[in-house]
């Protein structure tokens, strides 16, 4: 084994053998004693607020976290924290303008996705304002009753209230939206043509929802934060 190379800070052994390089370049060591991985003067980078804004905004795009950390020049293992925090942080409510009273209109729809494995199914619901485009109700989880229930309560309540809605003919809607104040259309109606190509645009925009992908979830948190984080900033791009 050769003298130049360093002892394990964990056991002091010097059974060590080069593993490949981490994200800067610098070498990344193994002991065969142990199994420690290390490297020689570790240095903790911080990451400036330009970064951070630019990998916000990267999240909002089709890119799989691996190819953020290139782009934004840090490592997998700081990015996966710094998005977990993230995530677990962003509202679980929607940010909309405020409505009177009145003639509401309301398009829902559910989407397919999956958390680590196409097993486990998880179904995105959501509702649209026809007239404003916003997104004024979001719900994760699954596509019986529950999911339907789950995207009544998550609506604000001026909409629970006045919205009339239109849904496609999924049974679990007609269980639980007022029967006088919600309709299933076929799509040739053009009813729920609104919500569908926002679906496209989320599936499109949220790297984890692309089907055929390597960038699926693998935490059902991380999941529910991805689509919030989107509708958000979705929402707040709309022209008031």
């Amino acid at each position: 084994m050769s003298a130049s190379l360093p002892a394990c800070p964990a056991c002091d052994s010097t059974h060590i053998v080069k593993n490949g390089k981490i994200h800067n370049g610098k070498q990344n060591y193994k002991c065969r004693s142990c199994g420690r991985q290390f490297v020689q003067d570790p240095q903790n980078k911080v990451i400036d607020p330009v970064t951070k804004m630019l990998i916000d905004k990267l999240l909002l795009e089709k890119i799989p976290l691996a190819g953020i950390a290139r782009v934004a020049g840090v490592s997998e293992l700081w990015l996966q924290h710094y998005v977990n925090e993230k995530y677990q942080a962003v509202s679980r409510q929607v940010k909309v303008q405020a409505k009177k009273k009145g003639k509401l209109t309301i398009q829902c729809d559910e989407m397919w996705s999956f958390v680590l494995h196409k097993g486990n199914k998880q179904w995105i619901w959501l509702a649209l304002d026809a007239k404003t485009r916003e997104i004024v109700g979001v719900y994760v989880g699954n596509r019986g009753r529950e999911g339907a229930q789950g995207l009544w309560n998550a609506l604000p309540g001026v909409y629970r209230q006045c919205a009339v809605s239109y849904t496609d003919f999924w049974s679990a809607y007609d269980e639980v939206f007022p029967r006088k104040r919600h309709q299933s259309v076929g799509k040739e109606s053009g009813k729920t043509s609104y919500i569908e190509r926002f679906n496209c645009t989320l599936r499109q925009r949220v790297s984890r929802l692309v089907r055929r992908t390597l960038s699926f979830s693998k935490k059902l948190e991380n999941h529910i934060g991805a689509v919030w984080y989107f509708v958000h900033h979705y929402n707040a791009s709309l022209p008031i």
